[in-house]
């Protein structure tokens, strides 16, 4: 199964974010299969590459909490 995540990046007490789709078994770290966008939460800052998105969630994937809820702010879906 196929899940969007975030993918921590930045330096310490500076988080930068990138939302991925990787394999559910795939440490948070670990390999991807492509990069969707970022999230800066210092700057509240998104951006998403809004195709791939709909084309892995059409395919099944699982988006975790956060990028839920993160896709739901940006209006991509509706929950």
């Amino acid at each position: 199964m196929v899940k969007l995540r975030l993918r921590r990046l930045g330096r310490k007490k500076r988080p930068f974010f990138q939302i991925v789709a990787l394999d559910h078994r795939a440490r948070r770290e670990g390999r991807f299969l492509a990069k969707l966008g970022f999230y800066d939460p210092i700057n509240d800052e998104t951006r998403l590459d809004v195709k791939k998105i709909r084309e892995f969630l059409k395919t099944g994937a699982q988006p975790s909490k956060t990028v839920l809820s993160l896709l739901t702010k940006s209006r991509i879906i509706n929950s």
